[in-house]
């Protein structure tokens, strides 16, 4: 009866399996999928086996690894875009007719240079009459301090009332008042006057001119062009919620150790290689993102030689958290369950076969990173799955499990089905 169910399973699943040949999937995918149906199929078809049936009392020989914890780097990586650590913009801060432009568009300029050249002629008139003003505010300063003096003996000697004290002195205290007026009238003056020169506050590089020669700008709420710093560069990355969660909850518990006290982001080039650009992950973000369902990560990069533009789309790769007890499995080991979950196939103390869910990360290669369900010792089927469904008992063979790197790669995330695509 098992051997009649096994057929009729097998027999319903060809139309599947011809179908799933011509799509686009690996056969790995393939042997994934009807693997977890295949399983169910003959465990019911195990129960309804009679004690006597075919295979009875045998236990089938099925390749295991047996599970080891070992120290494992953990490396992501995440699509990143380049931004100038400061991008300024260049605004007249007086309103006037730009005589010239100074600069040459997409050019380099350094900081303090004049880019725009506004008509002062109008501001240095002003000054003048600034100034003008000045010297007549300090002249009636001087008179009025001197007739308070002149009057100060003669209150004391009562020659003179005490209103008329009181009024030299109020006109004295007025005089000093307007002088100092008429010095913030000159400072503003003089500032209009520097202002008809806009000048460039960092050094970077200009972008296009919005105005030319001629054209009148009414202050600062008109934009002329923008100037980006490049020697240094902001890397803007999303890290997924699911693993900012791991590192989180795993540096919280211990389980998850930070190598130099901080996570390092690296830039990657089109090649996939280092460029040798990296420095310490500078900030993140304690919210979610909902718009992405990423945590906004952000680094400082030194790009001395100019090698990262502003806009710039890169990959970066973030290493330095170190798992202190990881596992690794072969990813042929791992199997997906009906619901999407994970499991892999044990083999008990007493040499049965029994599932198991587990949790998976990273993936290095054809390995899994498992993050629950197994300790050290666990024996798990790496293949013979259709011959010993749950339950059967088997004869364990230790085979070679290729586990000795220790960094994950870091294009890896969870996606069983990628993953195994890249397996084969």
């Amino acid at each position: 009866m098992h051997s009649n169910s096994l057929k009729s399973k097998q027999t319903q699943a060809s139309p599947y399996s011809r179908a799933f040949a011509g799509a686009t999937l690996l056969p790995a995918l393939l042997v994934t999928v009807l693997s977890s149906a295949l399983l169910l199929g003959c465990g019911q078809g195990a129960d309804a086996q009679a004690p006597g049936g075919p295979g009875a009392g045998q236990a089938a020989p099925v390749p295991v690894v047996e599970v080891k914890t070992q120290p494992l780097e953990l490396t992501y990586e995440y699509p990143a875009q380049i931004a100038g650590l400061r991008e300024v913009e260049i605004r007249a801060r007086v309103a006037g007719i730009i005589e010239r432009r100074q600069f040459e568009e997409g050019g380099r300029v350094k900081k303090g240079q004049s880019l725009y050249s506004l008509d002062n002629a109008p501001y240095q008139t002003a000054l003048a009459r600034a100034l003008a003003d000045e010297n007549a505010a300090k002249v009636r300063a001087a008179q009025a301090e001197r007739d308070y003096k002149r009057v100060m003996p003669l209150a004391d000697s009562k020659a003179v009332s005490q209103s008329e004290l009181d009024n030299a002195q109020s006109a004295f205290e007025v005089a000093k008042a307007d002088l100092q007026v008429a010095s913030a009238a000159v400072r503003t003056a003089r500032l209009n006057l520097e202002y008809a020169r806009v000048e460039s506050p960092v050094n970077g590089f200009a972008s296009r001119s919005l105005y030319s020669e001629g054209s009148f700008v009414s202050g600062p709420s008109e934009l002329l062009t923008t100037v980006t710093q490049i020697d240094q560069v902001y890397v803007n990355f999303g890290i997924p919620e699911k693993d900012h969660e791991q590192l989180r909850k795993g540096i919280a518990s211990g389980a998850v150790a930070l190598s130099n006290g901080d996570l390092v982001v690296e830039v990657l080039g089109a090649d996939g290689k280092p460029m040798g650009l990296k420095a310490k992950l500078g900030f993140q973000d304690v919210r979610v993102n909902p718009a992405t369902g990423t945590v906004d990560a952000r680094a400082v990069l030194a790009n001395d030689k100019e090698v990262l533009s502003p806009g710039q789309f890169v990959r970066v790769r973030v290493s330095g958290a170190v798992q202190k007890d990881a596992v690794l499995l072969p990813q042929r080991a791992v199997l997906e369950n009906p619901e999407g979950g994970k499991v892999v196939m044990t083999v008990s103390p007493e040499n049965t076969v029994a599932p198991r869910p587990v949790q998976v990360a990273q993936w290095k290669g054809d390995q899994w990173v498992v993050t629950d369900g197994l300790v050290a010792g666990d024996k798990v089927m790496t293949d013979g799955f259709m011959k010993a469904p749950p339950g059967t008992p088997v004869q364990p063979v230790i085979a070679g499990a290729d586990a000795q790197p220790a960094v994950v790669d870091s294009a890896a995330q969870v996606n069983a089905p990628v993953a195994t695509e890249q397996k084969q």
